[in-house]
């Protein structure tokens, strides 16, 4: 039986964050959006990392003794989606690490962190949890080996990258063509994809 969170104000504030950006960057890597909701998304996606980079600061990594077990997932949510604080999301990735060691967090969280900060890094990742979505659909990101990824996927607890990546596709299908997402132009669709492959 799961335990009382120690700081439920912190959980309830980091799932509220998490719930808004997972809508929004659903509907942004469907090209869904206009300009300036992509604009106000972005300026949401700093406010988020700042809120961790406070809650970081204050607690270390809110894992689920501090947040509980969906305050924990959110804070990881919303460590994936600062792309624009590299040196704030390569920190998260450590403190996420010892959260992992101490039985704050899961291993997966981690493997999914360690890979979009090798992609932000223009670095091949090592467990094929980065996607983009391309003219043809989803597209895996540069993996590195990758004649061993499902052994290291395998070794944090992920399944096989087929089964993953199909679901994946699954998921995020294109949506019935419009004048927004039919635009191969659109920044939108080169946004990087959010779940868990």
């Amino acid at each position: 039986m799961p335990t009382q969170p120690q700081r439920p104000d912190i959980a309830r504030d980091l799932i509220s964050r998490a719930e808004r950006a997972r809508d929004y960057h659903s509907r942004l890597a469907r090209g869904l959006l206009s300009q300036s909701e992509i604009d106000m998304g972005r300026h949401h996606d700093h406010a988020n990392a700042q809120v961790l980079r406070r809650i970081v600061g204050e607690h270390g990594w809110p894992g689920r003794s501090l947040v509980g077990e969906d305050g924990a997932e959110a804070a990881w949510q919303l460590a994936l989606q600062a792309d624009h604080l590299a040196d704030f999301q390569r920190l998260a990735l450590r403190m996420l690490a010892t959260a992992v060691e101490r039985g704050e967090a899961p291993i997966q969280q981690w493997a999914h962190l360690h890979d979009r900060c090798a992609v932000n890094a223009g670095q091949p990742q090592l467990y094929g949890t980065q996607h983009r979505r391309g003219p043809t659909g989803v597209d895996t990101l540069l993996t590195q080996d990758p004649e061993h990824l499902d052994a290291r996927r395998a070794s944090v607890g992920l399944p096989p990258h087929a089964s993953a990546h199909e679901a994946l596709r699954h998921r995020h299908g294109r949506e019935p063509e419009t004048e927004q997402s039919g635009r191969d132009d659109d920044p939108a669709q080169l946004a990087l994809l959010e779940g868990a492959a």
